[in-house]
């Protein structure tokens, strides 16, 4: 169903509700239309096309399912209205009377709160439009058919069950009996089927429930410690079927950061901006040597779970909720559903409430003694309420941790955003910023810096105004070599602390002149791509201050659950070291010191274990 398509803006609304459109024009469904970008604030769009009849027989039904319609949504059926659907990442579904042909026409209405990253400007206009921006369908349904499957494992001491709520359309008084079955996916394990009794009558909607108790499962596991096993969950009623894939995963957090069915599990990565191909970004982000992606303030669609719980990749999914208002009954509602709808993928490990309620440093500072006494008067004068975020925070269920709010120092943060070497001080200032603030250090997400990927005006590139202003890039290889070095510098800084959970900002620029990606647009790697790779191997050998002539020390990372004595080298011109290094189950060990003379332009780091040998390397 993507070609036909017309939309346009709606001009108003007549007596009966029905909108009007002064002027229809092509656009591709699904997906974002960038021809009514000028109207993203306060436009309500319309889209618009034909459909044939699904069914191939009368007693067949039709329905309609929309995903990702974003806004409060409308829909006409031949000139019927079926109803409004809200949120977006839960999918509308409609059932209709067929014509033979049948007119389609799908409102979508700015949301008034809860709009997130797309009510701000670190996305362009257009990823924000109003619009179906993942899926729809039109398709024949049987007389009595599934109509959701619903499925929550959940683990109780050394045993398992799920939760199965199965929702049936009855076209015709039923009295018959449900077959639900869970079966391993591609391991072996315990399968097993059983039969429940549903009546329901004539035109009536029932829900069916069922704990299924799974013995001795299986658990999923993030990447690098165990298998992704998971369960497909299948509910069977005469000819028609539904099912639903789940996991077993268990995670907590304490001061350290998380811990995965009862092993503690460091969580480097990435936050992440809407559009682009969700599959393609879980995929870098593994490529990258992620273990963890957060979703900013948006909600990605299955697709990006599914590949998220295939690849072992944490995801930390936040509510669609920026700024400092909010309301607390919209968020305890969008809290239960979001829980509801993605709440059985093993990969999503926590959530997040409110990101920056404010920002002290909406005007940056500069570097130098003087900067730092600036910032520590901001922090200091900072405050932000928290009471509606932490009420909200409550509202979602205990099985997963939950971040009640994100944001700069001064925001007394659940989670704190760094910006050294951007919006304040230098890079390598992370380090005073960390023993002046030591909370700071626990969970850190969005720091890095941004850059160009082409000769473009740095004023149309969202997220580049944020830096201060001789920061601001204007060239590409010099903005890219200036990325590298701040991303390299603050993420190797807080691996040697120990930092629990970080997420460097972000995955993939929302436009294509550049953006605070360590990918381009497109999806091709900027310089800064393969540098966090580096620096986020699990064993790795990181510097313990700049790259400059002299002596440094080298800090021994180990993120692995294995006691390790790898060797460790250095090379810096014309001079060379190497020593053997002991280091304990997610420690860090001190690596003896590098020694830089005046001449060399790099200097590389090596780490030799008995299976692979790791490098890590610095432009001076």
């Amino acid at each position: 169903m993507t070609d036909g398509w017309t939309g346009g803006v709606v001009e108003s609304i007549g007596a009966d509700g029905s909108p009007t459109v002064d002027e229809w024009q092509p656009v591709t469904v699904p997906g974002r239309s960038g021809a009514f970008a000028a109207d993203r604030d306060d436009g309500t769009i319309a889209y618009r096309a034909t459909v044939p009849d699904p069914r191939e027989r009368d007693i067949e039904r039709a329905l309609l399912e929309l995903r990702g319609t974003y806004g409060r949504t409308r829909v006409w059926m031949n000139g019927t209205e079926l109803g409004e659907h809200e949120p977006h990442f839960v999918p509308a579904r409609f059932e209709f009377e067929p014509d033979a042909e049948n007119e389609l026409l799908v409102v979508c209405e700015p949301p008034s709160s809860f709009d997130g990253i797309y009510g701000t400007d670190e996305v362009p206009a257009e990823t924000a439009m109003p619009g179906i921006w993942w899926d729809v369908t039109v398709e024949s349904r049987p007389r009595t058919f599934c109509r959701r499957l619903d499925a929550t494992p959940r683990l109780d001491g050394d045993g398992a069950a799920i939760e199965v709520d199965l929702e049936i359309d009855a076209g015709a008084a039923l009295d018959d009996a449900v077959t639900f079955s869970v079966r391993p996916e591609g391991f072996r394990g315990g399968a097993s089927m059983e039969r429940t009794p549903v009546t329901a009558a004539a035109g009536e909607r029932v829900t069916v429930s069922k704990t299924i108790e799974v013995r001795d499962p299986s658990l999923w596991w993030p990447r690098g410690h165990g298998p992704q096993r998971r369960y497909t969950v299948r509910a069977k009623l005469g000819g028609d079927a539904v099912e639903e894939t789940v996991g077993f995963c268990h995670v907590e957090r304490d001061d350290d950061g998380l811990v995965v069915n009862g092993t503690r599990v460091p969580a480097r990565g990435f936050t992440r901006l809407p559009g682009g191909d969700p599959e393609t970004d879980v995929e870098r982000a593994v490529e990258a040597n992620a273990t963890i992606v957060r979703p900013r303030a948006h909600v990605p669609p299955r697709e990006f779970y599914r590949a998220a719980d295939e690849a072992g990749l944490l995801v930390w999914q936040d509510l669609p909720a920026i700024g400092p208002d909010l309301d607390v009954d919209r968020g305890t509602t969008l809290a239960t559903t979001l829980a509801g709808e993605y709440g059985h993928h093993p990969s999503l490990a926590m959530y997040g409430v409110q990101d920056r309620p404010t920002d002290p440093f909406a005007d940056p500072l500069g570097t130098g003694f003087l900067a730092k006494l600036r910032l520590r008067y901001r922090v200091w004068q900072t405050a932000v309420d928290h009471d509606a975020a932490r009420t909200i925070a409550d509202d979602f269920p205990d099985d997963r941790p939950v971040v009640p709010v994100t944001g700069a120092p001064g925001t007394d943060p659940d989670a704190a955003h760094l910006a050294p070497g951007w919006q304040y001080l230098a890079p390598a200032d992370v380090d005073w910023l960390l023993d002046r603030y030591p909370s700071f250090g626990s969970i850190v997400t969005g720091f890095g810096a941004g850059s160009l990927t082409a000769d473009v005006d740095p004023e149309t590139v969202p997220g580049l105004d944020r830096a201060a202003p001789a920061r601001r890039p204007n060239d590409v290889e010099d903005s890219q070599r200036y990325q590298t070095r701040t991303l390299k510098t603050v993420t190797e800084a807080l691996r040697r602390r120990g930092c629990g959970v970080l997420t460097a900002a972000t995955l993939r620029d929302p436009t294509p002149g550049g953006g605070m990606g360590v990918l381009a647009q497109d999806g091709e790697p900027k310089a800064a791509y393969e540098a966090i790779a580096l620096s986020f191997e699990p064993v790795q050998a990181v510097l313990d201050g700049p790259p400059e002539p002299g002596s440094v020390g080298i800090t021994l990372c180990n993120d692995t659950t294995d006691d390790l004595e790898p060797t460790v080298g250095w090379r810096a011109g014309t001079e060379t070291g190497e020593t053997s290094v002991s280091v304990g189950p997610l420690e860090t060990a001190s690596a003896g010191t590098a020694r830089i003379p005046a001449d060399a332009d790099r200097i590389d780091l090596e780490v030799s274990t008995a299976d692979r040998t790791v490098r890590n390397r610095y432009s001076l």
